[in-house]
């Protein structure tokens, strides 16, 4: 169980790092159409993972704790908008205002709030399976895991590859994509540790995730994805994207 736990943490955590060596194989040129592409697919898989990873387990938590089901949801879901509506306003008033390294620490420190309710999820999910909660299984907990995986390396790619643009050093970029990755197994471990208390919150940690990933597609990755011409590319990516994750989640799960 322990060591099960530890690969699903990790296995985010490595997605991000293998998006973030993306900086040393791809050239300059190509970085900005990629990047689009990288954007669309992910806003796909973050929406699959949201519904089917995220919501309808959070739905079924709550209804085996006899609770009505819409009231942690609702309140998780919201939560996570807001939170990360706060932050990017935050950091936009700060990104302005401290020149461009400054704002290059923003985007990666963005990132890291973005990562932590993914690893707030996938903590909570290996501590329900350890609890022993019927809602939760090994490999519905892997896919999760997986799936947040699969989004990570596009996450990865689009903070290095920017950057290596920029001038930046290849392995300064690529450090600054896997550092955004850090928080994620971090706040999965802590979750696991906090168990006693996790468990009990997960339909509010499973719904405040799927509402961070839906403030990040609505208000980051599908305008980014779509500054692409012609713009039925991006939407034909993000929904196979979606189909990518949604057959995934329903294969392992």
């Amino acid at each position: 169980m322990i060591g099960e736990a530890i690969k699903g943490l990790l296995l985010p955590f490595f997605g991000t790092a293998l998006g973030a060596a993306g900086v040393f194989c791809v050239r300059t040129g190509t970085q900005a159409r990629l990047s689009a592409f990288l954007n669309a697919v992910a806003a796909g898989v973050m929406v699959a993972a949201s519904i089917f990873s995220l919501l309808l387990p959070a739905f079924a938590e709550a209804e085996t704790r006899g609770v009505p089901a819409y009231v942690p949801v609702t309140g998780g879901f919201f939560a996570g908008v807001a939170l990360l509506g706060l932050w990017d306003r935050v950091s936009l008033r700060l990104g302005h205002t401290g020149g461009v390294g400054h704002s290059t620490r923003m985007l990666v420190l963005s990132v890291c709030l973005h990562n932590v309710p993914e690893g707030m999820a996938v903590g909570a999910a290996y501590a329900g399976l350890r609890s022993g909660s019927t809602t939760v299984t090994a490999l519905s907990a892997f896919a999760l895991s997986l799936g947040i995986a699969l989004q990570n390396l596009p996450e990865g790619a689009i903070i290095s590859m920017p950057l290596g643009a920029q001038g930046m050093g290849r392995g300064r970029a690529f450090f600054c994509g896997v550092l955004s990755g850090v928080s994620e197994p971090v706040a999965g471990a802590l979750t696991i540790l906090l168990a006693r208390f996790a468990v009990p919150a997960l339909p509010w940690l499973l719904s405040f995730a799927a509402g961070a990933m839906a403030y990040v597609v609505g208000f980051e990755l599908i305008p980014q994805a779509l500054q692409e011409r012609p713009r039925h590319r991006g939407l034909l990516c993000v929904a196979g994207g979606f189909l990518l994750m949604m057959l995934m989640d329903v294969l392992l799960g």
